[in-house]
């Protein structure tokens, strides 16, 4: 029987996505033209909740922060050694992505395929001025030459273990382990 390490509890992670906001408005120089696109599942939770503490620091309705949902499933070059049916849950962007500033959030980056289908899926809705990644979680091992632009929590880890991110949202409770 594996253990769990507790790696953040719902304070650390409010704290690193208050930490990773206040980093993406310096970096954007607020939120004109920024857009924010969850990779689902719990990557859109976190655009979420990124897009509500940017909203909150720039003094502006949430809304004006546009946040869209991707799911990459079909997109990715693995999916068959994943599942034989894939489970595909909704992309919605409801904003045009031409020439816009998008920010990818994902909850947990590994081997670098969610983001490497997901910029390929982006491409299908048209062409960003730039392309950003936060995740909550990097834990190392890429397969691809990939890299987070703003990260909550870097983690060393062996390929045989598992980073496990709880959100209320989803999981009601917050909180991310190690096993």
């Amino acid at each position: 029987m594996t253990t769990a390490t507790v790696l953040l509890d719902s304070k650390d992670i409010q704290r690193a996505i208050t930490r990773m906001a206040h980093e993406i408005i310096e970096n954007y120089r607020g939120a004109e033209g920024l857009a924010l696109i969850g990779i689902q599942t719990r990557g859109v939770f976190i655009a979420r909740r990124l897009c509500s503490e940017i909203a909150q620091i720039e003094g502006i309705d949430k809304e004006k922060i546009p946040c869209g949902e991707m799911d990459i499933n079909l997109y990715r070059d693995d999916w068959t050694r994943i599942s034989h049916q894939p489970v595909v849950k909704p992309t919605e962007i409801p904003f045009e992505v031409n020439d816009r500033n998008i920010l990818l959030v994902d909850d947990v980056l590994y081997t670098g395929r969610t983001i490497r289908a997901a910029m390929d899926a982006l491409m299908d809705f048209g062409r960003p001025a730039r392309i950003g990644l936060a995740v909550l979680v990097d834990r190392g091992h890429r397969e691809f030459p990939i890299q987070p632009d703003y990260t909550g929590k870097k983690v060393e880890t062996e390929y045989n273990q598992q980073v496990n991110v709880l959100l209320s949202e989803y999981d009601d409770s917050d909180q991310i382990t190690l096993e």
